[in-house]
């Protein structure tokens, strides 16, 4: 049986930071990153709150709804911001700990994100167009091969820091770079390239792009408008938040002081993000047939770091 002092590690205060910040912070990432591309530009850019301003908008319009769809087209925006919300309990923030912790519960992370990208696809498949039905079968193309390495980074998690519950064993992980580099050096790395797909930036796909030929997630989303527009835009901006999350809470020590660690934690988050956006500036979009040759190194990656952390136990 398990207790409930140790699925709810957190006091009610912690816990009311923990989701304030991954609710009020997914927004302004994607602020930072679009600042940094113009400032690579030679642009002033749109402001760093732009998406703020761009949500309060859209939840105040009129949707319009195609007479062909169903309840499934409203599912996937709805699904996008539960699942989020979902799996900001598990993701650890700021010093480490998350509301909600238990042993496993890696994989029930990894089913609310497969969850969340089910029911996107679901929404697009709904509308009956031709050009989301195409971005839908490159979501699922791309996603079968990221989330093997998404999955296999934390196996080797597991093995190299013995514990079985996401937020500990993270903690852990982050103590181990000393005696561990190689191995936290190719989950961060695998990762990092599972992050950029997940969220469909470059070199995968290019969030700015008009053409349906060449989009991925904005092309399952061109039907939806209003507050089911406002939340897709917000769920996919969580997930964002929460992937760099996880990164962070791989690379950041752990100090014991809890102003010191949320500090630390929110200079990461905007140093992730302008990472990203750098990244996006230097590099072009890859050609389709192009992608999974960097998706099967990402699961690579992780594979070699779970062979490298048996090895070494």
């Amino acid at each position: 049986m398990v207790e409930l002092g140790a699925l709810f590690p957190m006091g009610w205060f912690q816990t009311l930071c923990h989701v304030v910040a991954a609710l009020a912070l997914p927004p302004l990432v994607l602020g930072i990153i679009n600042k940094t591309k113009a400032a690579f530009a030679g642009k002033v850019g749109p402001p760093v709150l732009q998406l703020y301003y761009d949500l309060f908008k859209l939840v105040q319009k009129r949707m319009v709804v195609s007479r062909t769809t169903s309840w499934v087209f409203f599912a996937g925006p709805v699904g996008a911001v539960v699942v989020g919300v979902l799996v900001s309990l598990l993701v650890p923030l700021g010093d480490h700990r998350a509301p909600v912790s238990f042993a496993g519960d890696m994989v029930l992370l990894v089913a609310l994100l497969g969850l969340s990208r089910f029911l996107t696809v679901g929404a697009a498949l709904d509308t009956g167009s031709p050009f989301e039905g195409m971005g839908a079968a490159r979501e699922v193309t791309f996603a079968a091969l990221a989330e093997p390495g998404l999955f296999l980074g934390l196996c080797a998690l597991v093995v190299l820091s013995g514990q079985a519950a996401l937020a500990p064993m993270l903690a852990a992980a982050s103590q181990a770079w000393g005696a561990q580099a190689g191995t936290l050096a190719l989950v961060l790395l695998g990762w990092f390239i599972v992050l950029l797909v997940e969220n469909c930036r470059i070199p995968f796909d290019d969030p700015n792009t008009h053409l349906e030929l060449t989009m991925i997630h904005e092309v399952m989303i061109l039907d939806h408008s209003g507050p089911l527009l406002a939340m897709a835009l917000y769920g996919a901006s969580m997930k964002l938040f929460l992937l760099i999350s996880l990164l962070l809470a791989l690379c950041l020590p752990r100090t014991g002081n809890a102003p010191l660690d949320w500090g630390l934690f929110l200079a990461g988050v905007g140093a992730a993000a302008v990472l990203v956006g750098v990244v996006e500036s230097v590099i072009a979009r890859l050609r389709l047939p192009r992608i999974p040759l960097l998706l099967v190194s990402a699961a690579l990656f992780t594979g070699f770091a779970f062979l490298l952390s048996l090895v070494k136990r």
